[in-house]
Formats: structure tokens, sequence, C-alpha cells
């Protein structure tokens, strides 16, 4: 009899375990599809708004990059409009169209916060589609995985970065995750350096440094247990760095991390090189900690970007220099 009693409970704990791992892979398994040559991307504004010449410009050689590679880009109707409900009318009717397979960010600025409040969070979470930015949209990128479990992806904007002068690298990047859905380690643009050694995995995080923390005491603030955190900036400084880490030891990030990699930061390496770096003061600020923590130039602004997708799995490996994508993106 107690045999019997002993083999229901195993058996009871091995479906409510089973049940619990299900719904975590439930949580981690909102995929877009892929793109594919002919597919059709929408063009938002979730943070400024384009405005003056030079910007519209470099919104049209942008747009061409991708029609050079085969798509069709469809542009909001609000890029150029201050109203935050306008721009997020933009973002929820591409969600909406069935035709638009992928939503992409034209440019960052400092306004993300105010059109995230009008977005139709269920018109996201019933059309998954591929949603990628950097700069300001970090806000959208971990608040749509926080309030969707949408995986999204981190990559150059359409203006700000497509623009511009983009590299082989970016394309290649683009073309690897976007459209082949290619998985695993991530290729270098440039020099590595381990920060900190050792190794961790976890789900991928983060964004631009500043921005990310709009998302404090919100509803869209990630849950960082055991998460690999990515950093980077435009313009910082030591003081803002430091006032910026130790808010979020006091919040209590640093206790729930598996790992950092840090990013190219604009300011500090090309303007003041000089100086103690971001990845400097993150050593210096988390001496108490033992994550491990990989410097990259991967990812930021004005640099080559990968495409890194938020929410996903991500294996860190500082001792020798790589980080991997471990499941599935898309």
């Amino acid at each position: 009899m107690l045999l019997g009693i002993f083999k229901n409970n195993v058996k009871n704990y091995k479906t409510l375990i089973f049940q619990l791992l299900t719904k975590t892979m439930k949580k981690l398994s909102l995929l877009p599809k892929r793109l594919s040559p002919g597919d059709k991307i929408g063009v938002v504004c979730p943070s400024n708004e384009i405005a003056g010449q030079k910007q519209k410009e470099e919104l049209l050689r942008g747009i061409k990059f991708f029609e050079d590679m085969g798509f069709e880009v469809e542009k909001g109707m609000n890029l150029y409009s201050a109203n935050p409900q306008d721009r997020a009318d933009d973002i929820n009717g591409f969600f909406l169209r069935p035709y638009v397979k992928a939503v992409f960010s034209a440019q960052g600025g400092d306004t993300s916060e105010s059109v995230l409040k009008f977005i139709d969070w269920k018109a996201v979470s019933e059309n998954p589609k591929i949603f990628m930015g950097l700069s300001d949209v970090t806000v959208f990128l971990n608040a749509i995985y926080t309030k969707t479990s949408l995986i999204t992806f981190h990559g150059g904007d359409v203006r700000y970065h497509f623009g511009k002068n983009p590299t082989e690298y970016d394309k290649t990047e683009f073309t690897d995750r976007l459209i082949n859905g290619c998985t695993g380690k991530i290729n270098p643009s440039g020099d590595r350096r381990t920060i900190r050694g050792g190794k961790g995995s976890g789900n991928l995080l983060g964004g631009n440094l500043r921005c990310l923390l709009k998302l404090a005491n919100t509803p869209f603030w990630p849950d960082f247990t055991g998460a690999i955190l990515m950093l980077e900036a435009l313009t910082m400084d030591e003081l803002r760095c430091t006032e910026y880490f130790k808010f979020l030891r006091e919040v209590g990030v640093f206790n729930k991390i598996s790992g950092v990699i840090v990013g190219f930061v604009y300011s500090m390496e090309v303007e003041n090189p000089d100086a103690p770096q971001m990845e400097d003061i993150l050593l210096r600020e988390t001496v108490d900690f033992d994550f491990p923590i990989l410097k990259v130039r991967d990812f930021g602004h004005g640099c080559p970007n990968t495409v890194l997708p938020i929410g996903a799995q991500i294996e860190l490996d500082a001792d020798n220099l790589t980080y991997k994508i471990v499941s599935n993106v898309i």
C-alpha cells in the first residue's frame, strides 16, 4: 500500500514538473516567422519621429537597402508625427496586417515610453512577427518580450543604421538570423576581451543601458533571474555609468544575472578612450560578484551590428571570448 502511495506521488510530482516545464517552454516559444525575399516590412517610429531633410534622406537610403535585398517596404503613416498615439497606431496596425511580416524601427530617440502605453498588446501577442530596433527602442524590445513572451531583435534601425553606412557584417548577420534562422556562435565584428572570466547561460535581456532603466518600476521591467545582460550606449560618462550600475545593484539585478556582454559605447570609446570604460566601471562596481563579463564590438551605436534575440537562451563563455544562441529564435 505504501509503495502504491509512493508511486502515485512520484507520478503526480512528475506530472507537476512536466506541466511547469511546459509552461516555461511556452513562455519562451512565442516566435516570429523568418523573412523571405518578397516579404513586406513595415517601418515605424517607436521613439522620436522623423524630422528634417537629412533624416528623411537617410530613411530613404535605409529603405532602399532592404528593397535591394528583395523586400517590399511600407512606411508607417505617422513617421513624421510627434504624437505618441499616432506612432503607436502604426505599430498596432502593422501587427494586425497579415501581409506585413516584420516591423522595423526607423530610429531611436528619447520618447519610447510615451508610445509604449498606447500599444495593443493583444494585437502583438496574437500576431507574432519580427520586431527589430536598438537605442531607445530597447524599451520596446524588452517590454514586448516581458509582456507577451515574443522574441524581439536588437539590430540596426532603418534610418539610423541601415540608412548610413551598413557593412557587409550587418548584411550577413541580418541574413543569417532573420532569413536563415541561424543560431550558434555570434560572429565577432572586432576584438573581444575577457573582463571577468567564467561561463553563464540564460535569457538575453537589455540593450541601451540608459533606456533600459526607463522600464524600472513599471509592469514592463524584465525578470532578470538567470539572464545574460547585454549593454551598450551612445553617450555615457563615468559618473552616470556608475550611478546606473549602483541602481542595478540596489534593485537586485546583479544578484540575479548569469553574465554581462558589454557592446560598443560610442562616447567612451571614441571621444574619451583614455577614461574608464563601461566594462571597467562594471567590474569595479560588481567586485563582490562573480558573473562573467565579456567586452565585444558586435552591437551598439556607431559600429557594425549583429542581430541578437531578446528573450532567447544565450550561453556566454568569457574565458574563450564567445557567446552563442542555443534556442530557436524564429
